[in-house]
């Protein structure tokens, strides 16, 4: 049912809002400002583009939002962080995460269009297209050497 599986989608989406906070918050290290400033940004639109309007599509079914700590920790897919990893780390912790977003936004959307719920299967294509350019961007940072297409490799 997919008033079920936005509930899951919103805890879960609060699981990782909450992560790449902590994330922000005890980042250190010589990438300290970008990092700082980055994950503010993935938790900002996180929140800002996602959150309520997950809740408002389960009320839309018809069916109550979660809403406490405890329910949101039994629903999620991603594991809380009690520790403070080191940098690198986060940035992989998260981009994991992310992957785990990414499919549980591809069976909502499923869910949607079975159920017919083309707005819901809107949103959750937008939320698919935002997570992947959180993905990019994780990604990017874990890059250590720039990777040469050999088309370009002949002019060197």
């Amino acid at each position: 049912m997919l008033a079920d599986s936005l509930k899951i989608l919103l805890a879960t989406e609060y699981a990782f809002v909450i992560k790449a906070q902590q994330f922000h918050w005890n980042v250190e290290g010589p990438d300290f400002s970008q990092l700082h400033k980055f994950f503010g940004k993935i938790y900002d639109e996180v929140y800002e583009n996602s959150i309520d309007q997950t809740a408002e599509f389960i009320r839309i079914l018809d069916d109550y939002t979660p809403g406490s700590f405890e329910r949101f920790s039994e629903l999620s897919v991603i594991s809380g962080q009690t520790k403070i990893p080191r940098a690198r780390l986060m940035i992989e912790e998260l981009l994991a995460n992310n992957g785990q977003m990414i499919e549980l936004l591809n069976q909502c959307f499923g869910e949607a269009e079975q159920e017919n719920q083309q707005g819901i299967a809107d949103f959750l294509a937008g939320r698919i297209d935002a997570h992947g350019k959180h993905g990019w961007m994780l990604r990017s940072f874990l890059k250590d050497q720039r990777a040469w297409a050999t088309t370009l490799d002949q002019y060197w």
